[in-house]
């Protein structure tokens, strides 16, 4: 169960090849995770997504009808906040880059153990960060360099959030932990953890990283 108590963690298997579905459903059997659907295609990804609205999808990049970051990209367009971990073959720092730009929370390697993707799917419910500080960072530099302009509402999503608020998703953007934040802000970190339940709220975005990639975008944080 999640520490709401609001249920299992319903997850999204996306992958062309069945036995790679098959081998991640198994390794996913757990009390507080639950497998709701797969997809053998991106298309199919996107109807699930919408119809399903699972919490974490699990996302592969090369599928022949439509690549993963392409299907993404359409995903984030519902009105469905899924958090999405790309599974793949290819440790490319550009696939990294875009997938994050284009809405991922986490990129991992098809050879994780059991344990660590769990892992990755509890942290991710729980509003922690799936990336390395340098991956982020990484990441924040390409938008600052190549397409940080702030979106038409970015101004009054701003307004939404308070000081506090707009002083954690800074850090946030640093790649800072929680535990982090606390120690900067002087405040604890069951406080943070619900400026980040609120900033991600208020924003509409799904999970710590795309707050972290709006934040940027909106020109409130950059390196």
């Amino acid at each position: 169960m999640r520490s709401d108590g609001s249920g299992p963690i319903r997850v999204l298997i996306v992958d062309d090849h069945p036995v790679v579905r098959q081998g991640l459903r198994s390794m996913l059997e757990a009390d507080d995770v639950e497998v709701v659907g797969e997809a053998g295609s991106g298309s199919e990804a996107i109807a699930l997504v919408e119809g399903l609205e699972p919490d974490v999808t699990l996302l592969d990049i090369r599928m022949p009808d439509m690549d993963g970051i392409t299907a993404m990209a359409a995903m984030k367009k519902l009105p469905v906040n899924t958090s999405i971990i790309v599974l793949t073959t290819y440790n490319n720092m550009q696939y990294l880059v875009r997938s994050v730009i284009y809405g991922a929370a986490g990129y991992f390697m098809k050879g994780i153990s059991r344990d660590e993707l769990l892992a990755a799917i509890r942290a991710i419910a729980d509003g922690q960060s799936l990336l390395q500080v340098h991956q982020l960072r990484t990441v924040i530099e390409r938008l600052v360099r190549e397409d940080a302009k702030a979106a038409p509402h970015a101004a009054k999503k701003l307004d939404v959030l308070t000081p506090r608020e707009r002083e954690t998703l800074n850090l946030v953007a640093q790649g800072l932990t929680n535990e982090q934040i606390a120690r900067v802000l002087g405040i604890s970190r069951a406080t943070v953890k619900t400026h980040v339940e609120n900033i991600i709220g208020k924003l509409g975005v799904s999970d710590r990283t795309q707050a972290a990639v709006w934040a940027v975008r909106s020109g409130l944080a950059g390196l």
